[in-house]
């Protein structure tokens, strides 16, 4: 199998039809399956896809809904195909850009093709400005220069899309786990269109998502292998503070002034007590780590290719 379309659905049931003419159009000359994820439609999505659905689809059902990233991250999974491209079941993806971003992942030997929304039939200050926004936040910040985060259509490698560990909601930093992974990644301009039935299920709410989730991303991508420098260096930064403060205080206790009710006092046992807990933090972050990797028999690294001589 060459492609797998992984297409994560909830309460699509007016975009199905459509959507599957487009694909089987587009893909028609692609050795291809395509994966359809319910995520807790409570609409006919399931029924329209089980009456429209062309050979090799499958549909994984989720008992209830457990969001965007987890569809995604069942779907890959699930996929047997030398490629994997995330595509939007609303049909605001073009279908008939793949070939053309498979043909550029081919030509140039990347590992991930990002799509660019070019002419975003969205609305401007609930959807175009926010994403704007986020999207300068997590490029300057991760350095992860990517120019469109919110696009789902992208096109990756089996082997990377595999490799990324989604979880929570982290579907929208799939390039900045793909560049932790060590893939190639570039970007190209894809087609984008008004939604053609249903209502969008996001809207400005998840700002405060996007931003907790950066604060992951930040952390994973810097310390997420060495946890205790992160935890170490700020825990022995307090203590230290604590201490010197402590320590003032004591010469002048000792000098004969009083310093029972000096809120220096409370300030110099509170850094102590925090550089002590953000030390044991990292203790048992670190364990956590090695935890993880160790019981699994993961590895902190990938090998790309071996070569013998």
């Amino acid at each position: 199998m060459l492609l797998s379309v992984v297409i994560p659905v909830m309460n699509e049931q007016g975009n199905i039809a459509p959507l599957v003419d487009c694909i089987a159009a587009a893909l028609s000359d692609i050795e291809h399956e395509v994966i359809f994820v319910d995520d807790g439609s409570h609409d006919d999505t399931i029924g329209e896809i089980e009456r429209y659905a062309r050979p090799n689809t499958r549909i994984l059902v989720f008992n209830r809904n457990y969001g965007q990233t987890t569809a995604m991250a069942a779907g890959i999974d699930a996929a047997r195909g030398e490629l994997i491209v995330m595509l939007d079941g609303d049909l605001q993806n073009d279908p008939c850009d793949i070939p053309l971003m498979m043909e550029k992942l081919a030509l140039e030997n990347w590992d991930v093709v990002a799509g660019i929304r070019a002419r975003r039939k969205d609305g401007l200050l609930l959807r175009k400005v926010p994403s704007k926004i986020a999207n300068w936040l997590i490029r300057h910040s991760t350095g992860v220069f990517i120019r469109d985060y919110g696009c789902t259509l992208k096109l990756l490698k089996a082997d990377v899309a595999k490799g990324l560990s989604l979880y929570g909601e982290l579907h929208r930093y799939m390039p900045v786990l793909a560049s932790m992974y060590g893939a190639r990644m570039t970007e190209m301009e894809v087609r984008h269109h008004a939604r053609h039935a249903g209502v969008s299920k996001y809207g400005i709410g998840r700002t405060l998502k996007v931003a907790s989730d950066l604060l992951l991303m930040l952390f994973l991508k810097k310390y997420g292998q060495r946890p205790m420098h992160f935890f170490g260096g700020a825990g022995l930064f307090l203590l230290l503070a604590g201490c010197l403060v402590n320590l003032w205080l004591l010469l002048q206790k000792l000098m004969g002034e009083s310093i029972g009710g000096r809120p220096l006092l409370i300030l110099g046992v509170l850094l102590t007590l925090a550089g002590i807990q953000l030390i044991t933090t990292g203790f048992v972050a670190d364990l956590v780590m090695r935890t993880y990797y160790e019981s699994q028999k993961k590895k902190p690294y990938t090998i790309k290719k071996e070569i013998c001589v």
